[in-house]
């Protein structure tokens, strides 16, 4: 966890790691979409979605946990199936504890590697912004660009905002739409596979697909305001989702507890249940004595 948190740091508020050059087609229509403005001048900003994405899942967990611990049933099912982890003679760690802590800390952990991939995939393509061309003002003096498939590979002929310039060269994939959707899945798994009761049949599934279609809203708003491709989106999409199911189901199995002992617990249980009879089969040399046996006591008496 701490060398994931020193990552994005040193991507999120360093230039440790420099972004890679790309170049342009002259006049190319796919990167001279209006300039949609500062980040905060979005639909959905960034500071809100971040604190959507974090705190709505770690709320879930920690209610959805109390709420299912507080019931009878699945408290004794879940004493049954958590194990308790003594930490001295007089101390040990509540199942409810260990499962919270437990699901938020594998979802902050993935929460840091999405980003992690994110800021890599960036860094490391350096694909242009659908508004590339409209800030970096490209001053095309000594260029041979009478026709518009002319490549240019320069990239200091930008005139704009420095800063501007380089955000635009993080395109690839959408750090909003991998953010949200992992989010989505991972908090959607664990609905499906925690929350067990008769009046949930209709609402779970009105409430997974309202998380994931809050996501995919959310792609879908990077690519109307143009500040995304769609290629962008949809790779933030499948990077997101990869990294939430692959938590969900190999790091927390399905959000379910490991029994203990289950090899124990796997004999016990056949331990009062009557053998099976089988129907005997008589064997000839059997037969054969019993009636030698017979005959001889005949002539005995």
């Amino acid at each position: 966890m701490a060398g994931t948190v020193l990552l994005v740091y040193y991507f999120e508020c360093t230039d440790t790691f420099g972004i890679h050059i790309q170049g342009f087609f002259c006049k190319d229509a796919e990167l001279m979409k209006p300039y949609p403005g500062v980040e905060e001048s979005s639909f959905i900003p960034p500071l809100i979605l971040y604190c959507v994405v974090a705190a709505a899942p770690t709320a879930i967990i920690f209610i959805g946990e109390i709420s299912m611990y507080i019931m009878k049933s699945t408290k004794e099912a879940l004493i049954a199936q958590e194990k308790t982890i003594v930490t001295g003679e007089c101390c040990y760690l509540n199942p409810l504890i260990r499962r919270i802590i437990r699901f938020i800390g594998v979802f902050a952990f993935g929460l840091f590697a999405t980003d992690i991939f994110v800021n890599a995939g960036q860094v490391a393509t350096g694909n242009l912004a659908p508004y590339f061309l409209s800030v970096c003002k490209p001053n095309y003096t000594g260029m041979d660009c009478r026709f518009n498939h002319q490549f240019i590979a320069n990239g200091n002929i930008c005139t704009g905002n420095q800063v501007v310039v380089e955000r635009a060269r993080r395109s690839f994939p959408s750090k909003d739409a991998s953010l949200s959707v992992y989010s989505a899945v991972y908090i959607t798994m664990y609905i499906t596979s925690t929350i067990r009761t008769k009046s949930s049949r209709l609402a779970k599934p009105v409430l997974c697909l309202g998380i994931l279609c809050a996501a995919f809203l959310t792609g879908l708003n990077r690519v109307s305001e143009y500040r995304n491709h769609c290629s962008d989106v949809i790779a933030g999409f499948i990077l997101g989702s990869s990294i939430a199911l692959f938590l969900g189901i190999c790091v927390v199995n399905n959000f379910k507890g490991t029994h203990s002992t289950p090899t124990k617990q796997k004999q016990e249980d056949y331990r009062g249940l009557p053998l099976m009879t089988f129907p005997r089969v008589e064997n000839p040399l059997e037969t054969l004595s019993a009636q030698n046996h017979s005959a001889s006591m005949t002539e005995v008496t």
